[in-house]
């Protein structure tokens, strides 16, 4: 696994719960070091042992800590970068969710060997479709949920999502968007603000 991934898991439960929960979670899942550096790669066992301790630890289902890790990706002010990313997407959550399938050939640009799920959106018609995501590990679709809620509320989209299962090797999600204008969303702008 990507050290970047690592890295973010790492900085999700530090930024979230703090340095000693950090700490203690590093403890228990056994990892013998405090930090894990960006640019190597790691052994997926202790990928899922950190997100196993930290489920643990903070005594909350496995899902919850990998859908709030989603949350965290786009909406800490520390990756507001990722955000931008994203919301290159398009102008809308709808725009947006059909981009999704171009997000790993865009990550690939800047870091070659960065592995990163793949996603296949599915329109049922009506605002509704499934979005399969490929397994990277246990319960990315998971943190997939948390993003899309995430952009949603960026957006200003009123969304209903659904995990609802593995299908054919793939985490699936039902996406329900009611309304594209729901609510105002965040303050987006293509040119970095001068400093």
């Amino acid at each position: 696994m990507h050290g970047l991934i690592n890295r973010s898991i790492q900085c999700f439960l530090r930024d979230t719960y703090g340095g000693a929960t950090w700490s203690a979670i590093a403890g228990e899942a056994g990892l013998g070091f405090d930090n894990f550096e960006p640019l190597l790669s790691y052994d997926i066992v202790l990928t899922e042992g950190v997100i196993d301790a930290a489920a643990r630890h903070l005594q909350r289902p496995r899902e919850g800590v990998l859908e709030d890790l989603g949350t965290y990706l786009v909406s800490h002010p520390n990756l507001e970068a990722l955000r931008r990313l994203l919301r290159f997407g398009g102008v809308s959550f709808l725009d947006f969710l059909h981009s999704m399938e171009d997000l790993p050939e865009h990550g690939r640009l800047g870091l070659p060997d960065l592995e990163v799920p793949e996603f296949t959106l599915v329109d049922q018609g009506e605002g509704r479709f499934l979005l399969h995501v490929s397994r990277l590990l246990d319960g990315v679709g998971h943190v997939t949920v948390g993003l899309l809620r995430a952009m949603a509320d960026d957006y200003g989209a009123l969304v209903v999502l659904d995990h609802i299962g593995i299908e054919d090797g793939r985490e699936v999600i039902a996406v329900h968007l009611l309304d594209h204008a729901y609510a105002e969303g965040r303050r987006f702008e293509l040119a970095l603000p001068e400093v």
